[in-house]
């Protein structure tokens, strides 16, 4: 069976319900898993188990090779295990399995050694050996066994051709007799077996095969050996084990665990016998039913265990404390006499099992001594990652600082929080297709709670009028929301059949006059996209229906009617209708800005899934592509010439050094050369200069003076080559920089990743500079998206795995605390204080967390300017909406004022095309 973290997989088991509606309901419909068997009664439990096969995280338990999925490691043991039966000998298998039979031995290479030792002198008809005949080998098949006899008093020589000649008859009888029996026996000892059945004086019978037939025997180079070899080929001979042997392909240590591994099972019991398999022992007539001795011996020895655990428990906790009755004579007679009997019982059992506990504890105990603790290599399973108290005294932090949830855009709204980050990731990621500039998550949060329809926002209408001239390209249903409402009538959403007090007849007639000319109507950038509202609900007319859009009655009745104004006399205020009802008709651009920020989330998130299939955003993701193989060539080219400029850098290094050194001893032997000499001639001469002499030691100083001249100059331009080469590699260190931040914007337009995941699963994303946004701007100036860190809950398969760990549970309480997050949960860091001390709170120890780390690590330069450039942000819209509170008097004609100064009503699409937009 494959194997998952060192556990075998056990198949699912039809659940009680499963097995109980077999009997009451037998056609009832159920998921079937054709590749193992399982059935599951919902599509759930069957998709997740489906999923746990694909994983790429299981091992083949014969060949050892890991990270692949359930049914490649299923079909690589299936196809190894073929491979084996074919290689192993077929006459061998039943009296390896006879011998396996029932056997009791704590581990499975103890009963291998026991069997290789038994067997590998022993032969049986019909196997294929080879024949050593004067240091050649023959492939050589037997045709007949023949156990010693004491008659037979000739030996054979190995190397002798001459006692193994060719023979119309042999010299041994041919009546069948039963060979190699007590071999079969294991609990005979070795010695005793050899005693009573020598597998050397066994004599078999071969056949020698035809040279052109036997590919794998090797040739000799030797004169005079063709004839030989010819003259064997076909022959038959009587040769003993001494001169054969197996091919260890087909019979070795290794090849003989394997097949006995494939063939035979064990309970989990305490001193459980091997038990050959049942379909493979009825095909070699092994026998399955237990004997009647082996049985008694195999409890003995289980008995016996058990007896022996059972003492060494007593002897470390205790004897028993329960109080003990008085017994009579008689029954205190009787207890002892069946003590006795139990008494003799055990040792019996032990004297038969005492051989097999000595060899299996002196084994153990060398193994044990042999073996040293390997140390565990980090990093590994973030959840097998224990702080120690090095740690803790190092100032490692236990507990996670929780992220906040009621810091989302949304607080706790889970759907709208979910929308809001794909809707707002989707627009800025692909704004070079839509022709959107980037704006920041803050001031599209503002434009989604904007609600003063006096002064229209410019970033909603950009936003929709965008997504209706690139859904224009999408295939649509005509009137699909009519039709939709329609089929809807047998289902009221109220009792009355109204919803917010509009009927479905009364929505579907309002909705028949509006937007239906939304694919052709202008919607210029110049005029501020005006008559988008109408356009928007044309677009949701015949794109969307009550499946795809569940809130689609709610929406259109919002944008469509209008509460019934108020009486300017309070004097009725029964009259006064209830503010959630709607009842007059209206204009969509006066009441889109009534909407929810929910309700307009969901349009968003509707329209921006539609808009994925659009040809522009196949074109732009198929250009991503392109560019991001040319990085990738880039990069390399970069890195190549980079570690070419190093190795010049480190050559010229070298030389300088080694030009100094020189210079330095030459210099300083040169010197005193020129001093001694200069010396001695003064003092020799004295006053007797000649002008041949001072001729020549001018001489000899310009020389030197040039040399020195030479020298600087070639240690000026090695310098100056130096730091040509190390601006280079810092040209091309920042062009790897850029490339970088190249590559995260293009692959996020491709499929966005997390940051990376900690040890509970919980999933970190940093939205900032993917798709058309960038973290940089002119003058290298640091840019912000969102300017925090998100936070996700793990995934359902994610949770499925942490409940397989026992200690799981009180750990992720125990750690995270509040902080921890439930599935698809999101929560976010806003502080530069919260986020470090969630790094800090990371285990680098951990597979996961390291790389999370690392990632933290590679772009930090980015995060932390980015967060505290929002925290900035922050700060002066919070003063400079505060400042005119001093000043503001009664009057409200300051709020439009204030309302247009507000960051998001500053913005503008400065990638608007009017040719193609207007």
């Amino acid at each position: 069976m494959p194997t998952c973290r060192r556990k075998r997989v056990l198949l699912t088991e039809p659940s009680p319900a499963l097995l109980e509606a077999l009997k009451t309901n037998p056609n009832k419909e159920v998921y079937y898993l054709s590749q193992t068997g399982e059935i599951f009664d919902t599509y759930e439990s069957y998709a997740a188990r489906m999923s746990f096969y694909r994983l790429k995280q299981f091992q083949c338990e014969v060949t050892g090779k890991s990270g692949l999925d359930y049914f490649q490691a299923l079909e690589s043991e299936r196809q190894e295990a073929r491979t084996m039966h074919l290689r192993f000998p077929e006459p061998l298998k039943a009296a390896v399995l006879k011998a396996v039979q029932w056997q009791v031995m704590g581990r499975l290479d103890h009963l291998v050694e026991a069997v290789y030792e038994r067997f590998k002198d022993r032969y049986f008809p019909d196997e294929r050996v080879y024949v050593d005949i004067d240091g050649d080998k023959y492939s050589a098949r037997i045709v007949q066994v023949f156990p010693s006899r004491g008659s037979f008093g000739q030996s054979i020589s190995r190397n002798s051709p001459a006692a193994v000649a060719s023979s119309s008859s042999s010299p041994l009888s041919d009546e069948e007799q039963p060979i190699h029996k007590i071999a079969e026996d294991l609990k005979i000892p070795v010695k005793d077996s050899i005693a009573r059945d020598d597998p050397t004086k066994y004599f078999y019978k071969v056949q020698i095969l035809d040279e052109e037939k036997q590919p794998g025997v090797r040739n000799h180079d030797k004169k005079g050996k063709e004839p030989t070899k010819a003259k064997w080929g076909g022959s038959l001979m009587d040769v003993q084990c001494s001169m054969m042997s197996r091919d260890r392909l087909t019979f070795s240590k290794s090849i003989l665990r394997r097949f006995i591994r494939d063939c035979v099972d064990r309970d989990a019991a305490v001193a459980s016998p091997w038990t050959v398999k049942l379909a493979i022992a009825e095909r070699y007539g092994v026998n399955t039913v237990m004997p009647d001795d082996i049985r008694k011996g195999v409890e003995d020895i289980k008995k016996g265990e058990i007896d022996k655990r059972k003492k060494a428990w007593e002897d470390k906790e205790g004897p028993a404390t329960k109080k003990q009755k008085k017994m009579t004579a008689a029954t205190e007679h009787k207890v002892k006499v069946l003590a006795a009997a139990a008494e003799k019982r055990e040792r019996e059992a032990r004297e038969k099992a005492e051989q097999f506990q000595k060899v299996k504890e002196e084994t153990e105990r060398l193994a044990a001594e042999k073996k040293k603790k390997k140390p565990i290599r980090y990093p590994t399973e973030d959840l097998d990652v224990v702080i120690g108290e090095k740690e803790k005294k190092a100032g490692m932090k236990l507990k996670k600082p929780p992220p906040s949830r009621a810091g989302m855009p949304f607080g706790t709204n889970h759907a709208a929080n979910e929308g809001f980050l794909m809707a707002w990731n989707f627009l800025v990621v692909y704004g070079q297709p839509l022709h959107l500039s980037p704006f920041t998550m803050d001031d599209f949060e503002q434009a989604l709670r904007h609600t003063a329809p006096d002064f229209p926002c410019p970033m909603l209408a950009e936003i929709h009028a965008t997504l209706i001239y690139n859904l224009r390209t999408v295939p649509f249903t005509r009137h699909s929301a009519v039709l939709s409402l329609l089929a809807s009538r047998k289902k009221p959403q109220s009792k009355d059949g109204l919803v917010l007090g509009i009927s479905t007849d009364r929505l579907v007639s309002a909705l028949a006059e509006q937007g239906n000319n939304w694919e052709r109507a202008p919607l210029r950038h110049s005029e501020g996209r005006d008559g988008w509202e109408e356009s928007l609900v044309g677009c949701l007319k015949d794109h969307a229906n009550l499946e795809t859009f569940p809130r689609l009655r709610e929406v259109l009745t919002r944008l469509l009617f209008a509460p019934e104004p108020s009486p300017e006399s309070e004097s009725t205020p029964v009259s006064t209708p209830t503010p959630n009802l709607l009842s007059v008709p209206a204009f969509p651009a006066k009441r889109y800005y009534t909407l929810p920020p929910e309700d307009r989330i969901a349009i968003l998130a509707f329209m921006c899934n539609l808009a994925v299939s659009s040809k522009a955003i196949h074109a732009h993701l198929e250009w991503c592509e392109e560019q991001l193989t040319a990085l990738r060539k880039e990069k390399i080219e970069v890195n190549r010439t980079k570690k070419q400029y190093l190795e010049e850098m480190n050559g010229l290094n070298g030389e300088n050094k080694d030009k100094d050194g020189k210079a330095a001893l030459n210099g300083t032997d040169e010197d005193a050369v020129v001093q001694d000499s200069s010396d001695l001639s003064d003092v020799s001469d004295g006053d007797t200069d000649t002008p041949s002499s001072a001729r020549q030691r001018e001489s000899r100083r310009a020389k030197e003076r040039e040399t020195a001249r030479v020298k600087s100059a070639s240690a000026k331009q090695a310098l100056a080559e130096h730091r040509r080469l190390d601006e280079e590699v810092n040209k091309l260190e920042r062009r790897l920089e850029g490339i970088e931040r190249e590559f995260r914007k293009l692959l996020g337009s491709v499929r966005i990743k997390p940051l990376g995941r900690d040890r509970f699963y919980n999933r970190i994303w940093w939205f900032d500079g993917l798709g058309a946004a960038s973290l940089l701007g002119s003058g290298g100036t640091v840019q912000y998206g969102t300017g925090r860190i998100f936070v996700q809950g793990p995934s359902e398969f994610d949770i499925e795995i942490l409940e397989r760990r026992e200690d799981v549970e009180a750990r992720r309480q125990q750690e995270e605390g509040e902080g921890r997050l439930g599935v698809g949960e999101w929560a976010v860091y806003n502080e530069l204080e919260e986020i470090d001390a969630y790094i800090a709170w990371l285990n680098p120890k951990g597979v996961r967390e390291l790389a999370l780390k690392n990632a933290f690590a590679k772009w930090w330069s980015h995060i932390g300017p980015g967060i505290r450039k929002r925290a900035a942000a922050s700060n002066d819209l919070v003063n400079n909406a505060k400042l005119p509170e001093a000043r503001r008097s009664a009057r409200t004609k300051h709020a439009g004022h204030d309302i247009l100064r507000e960051p998001y009503m500053m913005w503008t699409n400065r990638k608007a095309v009017n040719a193609s937009m207007t």
